[in-house]
């Protein structure tokens, strides 16, 4: 092998060929998702259980209540479950519409999407989920805010 690697050619072939390997094995580790939020509520399972207390508070507040009124509560929950699931790291995917498409229309403001965090983390802390994991989830749930706002 070391006589081989004495061959300019075969030097930069080999040179490029283990940066691409590394390169490979760079983009798998960072690529792996880190389920660590996931897991910290509960796993699919509690990711449902928190869904199931969140409809009702949302559906209670009065000052967002009007915009789920016509809503179908058990697709509402079956897609808000998949898609904390899958923004936590989990096994799930959220197959609905996009944001912007499904609340267009709704003159959805800040104080609208403030209320409706505040309710899931109430729901969360109904679960004994600890601070420091709802937040991180309100977080992942943040820059939902700019295709939901409209007013």
């Amino acid at each position: 092998m070391k006589t081989l690697l004495k061959t300019p050619l075969i030097r930069l072939i080999f040179s490029i060929a283990m940066i691409a390997a590394t390169s490979v094995t760079a983009q798998a580790q960072s690529t792996s998702t880190d389920d660590s939020v996931f897991q910290s509520l509960g796993a699919k399972a509690g990711i449902d259980k928190i869904v199931e207390d969140f409809i009702p508070i949302i559906l209670a507040d009065q000052r967002i209540k009007r915009f789920f009124e016509q809503t179908d509560k058990k697709r509402l929950a079956a897609q808000l479950s998949d898609q904390f699931c899958e923004l936590t790291g989990g096994p799930c995917q959220y197959k609905g519409k996009d944001m912007h498409e499904v609340h267009e229309g709704m003159n959805i403001s800040n104080a609208h999407f403030n209320a409706l965090a505040e309710d899931l983390q109430i729901a969360m802390e109904k679960n004994n989920i600890s601070s420091s994991i709802s937040n991180k989830l309100v977080a992942k749930l943040a820059p939902m805010q700019r295709p939901i706002v409209s007013k």
